[in-house]
């Protein structure tokens, strides 16, 4: 039995005069006392079918049709005599039914497919009912693109595609681990793969050369907006490489998919090194499509009048500011209070600012300053009338952390670029290791596998200033992807290892595996890692990589189709060798 001679998008004026056979959901039912319209649509678009009483049958059946009934039709192709629909690719002709099967019965759904005007969580239970919308079903087959462009761009250049273990050992590599407890062997654990990195590395020293793999990655981390517990991850990795020709290989992948998804051409990147990018812009992941640079303001702050700004120099902080140009007069004292409010989650103590006037500088901390201060401050920032300048002084990182994000808060709230503008850079040269005051130890800014530049000796005191063989690639403000060359010399990861608190002992147990196979030969490697979720959802300028994954969790890492996790009974832990203590802390 066939269901259907055409799909919902397809009949034209060409088609006029012929029979066919149409499938899919009822979107809308109108009944115009005499004809009754029924649009039908499925994944490819919408076609309008009418129901005249002449066919008896079928008009009766059709009116017992609702919103979202599955239903097969047969009947003619014929012009619209009125009311040509030029939004639809359909839109100029309509079939006239002669027969009406009713597939399937709906209830009546929880929301109108396509609306956005409900809850999160409503969306997330019946995300079978959301995915039909048009905007929904765009970013499935966008999806589905994508792969197909990665795959034919990486193909042509001798990558093979190769799957890595889901079901693997537990390492310290930034985040918490998903851990699966083994029936067959009591007490132990496999662990949820936060990235293929390790078996990667692997590939190379087999002699694999050229490796890629669209792979499913798993964290046990908070999650937000551009977060999931499990995500999606277009690893890349190759052999005797070195920085610019995984750059080059990432970038021309990059501009190939904005090419073919949304037609857009990225043109030449720019490129920062890391210093550069948290200087000028307080962000390793800078958005550079509008101004707001940060301005360096320490040499002044260190001889001014004013104690705050000079105290916090002299004890190795910094003060710098970021020049609002001609928005003075629409931020109000609320506003700029609700600014203060909002960077103070970044450590920010306080957000000072003047605005500038015809008649001169207007703020409450002017009166701490010299009038040449406050002429220097200004000629340094490029101030003119109708701007208003914002200050933070405090330690580099605080000071970074919030003029970096308040730049996109004010970006965001007076639309500072335009909708359907992008821009990638390269961010580079990131330090390799990273201090964590809280826990008094060094993290690997990267991952522990990060080479060293050459330029930057291990044994260099400050260990702040070792530099590393790493990359990002950022897109309108979002890390898209990021890689490294990597370590392939025993001796050299293992002195990273000590650098980041794990002795010999420690690095055996847990890596011993690579150790291992560095043993054997590894060639230099190195490669790149896109966040295959987050890189579409950038694309498709979408708030949330929850918009373009099919079956996305909440921020509590819950999938509410399925409402799992789920408790399991006492019989599975048990073949599990697994206890559940707060239970038992009851008993």
């Amino acid at each position: 039995m066939s269901y259907r001679t055409h799909r919902l998008g397809e009949l034209r004026k060409q088609n006029v005069g012929q029979s066919v056979k149409l499938s899919g959901w009822a979107d809308t039912v109108r009944d115009h006392g005499g004809l009754l319209f029924i649009d039908l649509r499925d994944r490819y678009g919408t076609t309008q079918v009418v129901f005249n009483p002449e066919h008896k049958d079928a008009y009766e059946l059709a009116q017992k049709v609702r919103s979202e009934f599955v239903i097969s039709i047969e009947g003619a192709v014929k012009l619209r005599s009125q009311h040509v629909n030029k939004d639809l690719a359909t839109g100029e002709i309509e079939v006239h039914a002669t027969s009406l099967e009713i597939l399937n019965k709906s209830v009546v759904p929880p929301f109108e497919v396509g609306s956005k005007d409900i809850s999160e969580s409503l969306k997330l239970k019946y995300r079978y009912i959301t995915l039909r919308g048009e905007d929904a079903m765009l970013r499935m087959e966008k999806r589905a693109k994508m792969g197909q462009v990665i795959r034919n761009h990486l193909d042509k250049q001798s990558f093979l595609e190769l799957e890595t273990p889901i079901l693997t050992k537990s390492t310290p590599e930034g985040a918490r681990d998903f851990l699966v407890p083994s029936r067959l062997n009591e007490n132990k654990f496999y662990a949820l793969p936060q990235s293929p990195q390790i078996f990667k590395q692997l590939f190379m020293v087999a002699g694999i050369d050229r490796y890629y793999q669209i792979a499913k990655c798993f964290r046990d981390e908070d999650l937000r907006a551009d977060r999931q517990p499990e995500f999606t991850q277009l690893d890349i990795e190759l052999s005797f490489t070195n920085v610019e020709e995984v750059m080059t290989l990432g970038e021309d992948l990059l501009k190939n998919v904005a090419k073919e998804l949304i037609d857009v051409d990225l043109g030449t990147l720019d490129r920062l090194t890391y210093d550069d990018a948290m200087d000028r812009y307080g962000s390793d992941k800078p958005d550079t499509r509008f101004g707001l640079k940060l301005v360096n303001l320490s040499d002044i702050a260190a001889k001014c009048s004013f104690k705050v700004f000079n105290d916090v120099v002299n004890k190795g902080g910094l003060v710098k500011g970021i020049n609002v140009k001609g928005l003075a007069e629409q931020l109000s004292r609320k506003d700029i209070d609700d600014l203060t409010k909002d960077i103070s989650k970044f450590g920010a103590r306080g957000l000072a600012w003047i605005k500038v006037e015809e008649s001169g500088l207007s703020s409450v901390i002017a009166k701490f300053f010299t009038e040449e201060e406050l002429k220097a401050m200004a000629d340094k920032m490029g101030a003119e009338p109708g701007d208003i300048l914002f200050f933070v002084a405090d330690s580099p990182k605080v000071v970074h952390d919030s003029l970096g994000n308040l730049r996109l808060i004010l970006r965001d709230k007076f639309n500072l670029v335009e909708k359907g503008t992008f821009k990638a850079l390269w961010v580079t040269d990131f330090p390799l290791l990273e201090w964590l005051p809280e826990e008094k130890r060094y993290k690997a800014m990267h991952h522990p596998f990060t080479s060293p530049s050459p330029s930057s000796p291990l044994d260099e005191k400050d260990l702040n200033k070792i530099k590393s063989l790493a990359y990002d690639l950022v897109l309108n403000g979002n890390e898209i992807a990021g890689g490294s060359i990597r370590i392939h010399d025993v001796d050299v990861q293992k002195q990273v290892f000590a650098l980041l608190g794990i002795d010999s002992d420690a690095a055996e147990d847990k890596f011993g595996h690579l150790l291992g196979a560095l043993r054997h030969g590894a060639p230099p490697h190195g490669g790149i890692a896109f966040g295959y979720d987050r890189t579409l959802a950038v694309l498709m300028e979408d708030d949330s990589i929850r918009d373009v994954i099919p079956f996305p969790k909440t921020q509590k890492g819950q999938c509410l189709v399925t409402d799992a996790p789920a408790a399991v009974v006492d019989l599975e832990l048990m073949d599990l060798h697994v206890k559940n203590i707060k239970k038992a802390n009851k008993e």
